[in-house]
């Protein structure tokens, strides 16, 4: 039971402070997984219908995030911090064409599951702040094509930077495919290195001169 000397060094104040805390993480969290959730449903989904997700008001809601576009960034943020903890994980080493195979994968599970709130993102805002966030995967992708291409695995007479470009455009591209019934999800990673193992390859000539 509280005492006086408790109510005077402030303890009755503090506990509460502590659970609020608490209460307004997880009320975060929820909101973040159901603006996936609802995205995924419906990719115009509002913040009243996202709210309703989280099982939480408006208000609550408005609390956090001062609208959609601030919403949808926090979730595409902590939904690729996510994906990060899986891509640390693949390994890079060895032979570079079997590790882009790996890193495509990987990389193609995580578009995939992120699909919706990433073309939600798309309009919501600006394409600068969608780089930004993916820098850490791009300087990953970046670092072993630069390897392949040193290798002799890569052809060097294209620039990384158009690599990796087309590698995006060609992920993307599947995804669409995916949103619209063209293609299973599970065959695109096999699709995408399709188009780009072939492409990217040094051929015996190019090896040679390396």
């Amino acid at each position: 039971m509280p005492t006086k000397k408790d109510a005077a060094t402030g303890n009755l104040r503090r506990a509460p402070a502590t659970n609020q805390r608490a209460d307004a993480q997880r009320n975060r969290a929820k909101m973040l997984a159901a603006t996936v959730t609802a995205i995924r449903k419906n990719p115009d989904a509002s913040v009243a219908d996202i709210a309703a997700e989280a099982g939480v008001g408006r208000m609550t809601l408005y609390g956090h995030f001062q609208n959609r576009a601030e919403l949808i960034d926090a979730a595409l943020v902590e939904s690729i911090e996510r994906g990060e903890e899986v891509l640390r994980e693949v390994p890079l080493d060895g032979d570079a064409s079997a590790a882009f195979r790996r890193l495509v994968a990987s990389s193609w599970l995580l578009v995939d599951q992120s699909r919706a709130l990433l073309a939600a993102a798309q309009k919501e805002l600006p394409a600068a702040r969608i780089r930004e966030m993916h820098e850490k995967a791009e300087a990953r992708m970046r670092g072993l094509l630069l390897r392949g291409q040193r290798e002799g695995a890569f052809r060097h007479d294209l620039p990384v930077t158009w690599l990796l470009a087309t590698t995006h455009v060609v992920m993307n591209g599947a995804a669409e495919e995916v949103r619209t019934g063209r293609l299973d999800p599970d065959d695109a990673p096999w699709f995408i290195e399709a188009i780009l193992l072939p492409a990217f390859t040094a051929t015996t000539s190019e090896a040679d001169r390396q």
